[in-house]
């Protein structure tokens, strides 16, 4: 099976590689460096763990044990939310935010790295964002036809090449596929985080919830995240202030001080994505199969709406091919 983000684009990869992989099975993610940490974290937010090269405030998640997987009988079963199954994790420092245009524009001069949309020379855009000439436009996804593949698409020009990220450096970085992340995490001494310890960190200590801060979307009327609002694909009207991404930090965080993990952005993860793997996962910090095609996604982005795509939940899961970039997916990442 071959799983992709629901507002992600459905067609041709937008990375480098052209279709879809249906292959041989990329290698196992990278096992967890050896823990210098001592002492007992603290929940919250702190100060950057590396000041200059890794500028994102961490947030500090206690060891413990959770419930993973889908408890209210929502998720596309499809996606293998099911069963639901204990958890156990050792304590871990996490990105408070996804990574941001700054903090990557950093790694990208200190090492001269090209992202795959980069080298490929396009990527993909949500049609109501695209800027770009009409000569720049090089396909429409069949499948989901609001996604169009653009020349000169990303991470500098997210919405095309006429677009630039003026006013958007505390944005969340995207047009990143894995490689891109991983990449970034290597110079940073980093890793991006497993899907368990995504789902836990989201989830803040609390148990069973549908979103980091309840069961309602909008309690009391206050938006707590950024999705789309309006009739999808056609019109946003932006109740939450937001059309594309928002600044990171711009929504309430969670129990354990993590905020966005819920719209804004997707977030690439460690695993390889398999709908069938919680039958069958460890309990104790659960790394994923070993081998897979299609990359763990988590945390929705700001084109999932109710109506099409429900999966700003805590429990929900999702993957894309991980050559690929799009215009709502990016990443956080973990203490090495």
């Amino acid at each position: 099976m071959t799983a992709r983000p629901c507002c992600a684009p459905s067609g041709p990869s937008s990375g480098p590689s052209g279709p879809s992989p249906g292959g041989a099975p990329g290698p196992a993610p990278k096992g967890r460096a050896a823990s210098a940490r001592t002492g007992t974290p603290v929940p919250g937010p702190s100060a950057p763990t590396a000041p200059g090269r890794h500028p994102i405030a961490q947030a500090f998640v206690p060891a413990g044990r959770f419930l993973m997987g889908d408890s209210f009988g929502e998720g596309h079963p499809a996606d293998g939310e099911l069963p639901v199954h204990p958890v156990r994790l050792d304590a871990y420092a996490i990105d408070a935010t996804p990574v941001t245009n700054d903090a990557f524009a950093a790694f990208v001069a200190a090492t001269g790295h090209r992202t795959e949309a980069e080298q490929a020379g396009h990527s993909a855009v949500f049609a109501l964002h695209l800027l770009a000439e009409p000569a720049d436009v090089l396909a429409v996804f069949p499948k989901t036809p609001w996604w169009i593949d653009v020349r000169g698409a990303d991470w500098r020009h997210p919405y095309g090449p006429l677009a630039t990220l003026e006013g958007r450096g505390d944005h969340p970085v995207v047009q990143v596929s894995r490689g891109d992340a991983e990449a970034y995490c290597a110079w940073a001494g980093r890793r991006l985080p497993t899907e368990a310890e995504w789902e836990y960190a989201a989830r803040g200590g609390a148990e069973s919830l549908r979103y980091p801060w309840g069961n309602d979307l909008t309690p009391g009327g206050e938006h707590h995240c950024n999705i789309w609002h309006g009739t999808f694909p056609v019109e946003n009207t932006e109740e939450d202030g937001w059309s594309a991404t928002s600044p990171v930090g711009a929504f309430p965080a969670g129990g354990f001080g993590l905020h966005d993990t819920a719209g804004n952005v997707w977030e690439w993860c460690a695993d390889w994505f398999d709908p069938a793997y919680y039958a069958r996962s460890p309990v104790h910090d659960p790394q994923g199969p070993p081998t897979g095609s299609v990359a763990v996604t988590r945390g929705g982005s700001y084109l999932c709406h109710d109506s099409y795509c429900n999966r700003y939940r805590t429990a929900a899961r999702s993957g894309s091919t991980p050559h690929s970039s799009a215009a709502n997916c990016g990443f956080r990442t973990v203490a090495a």
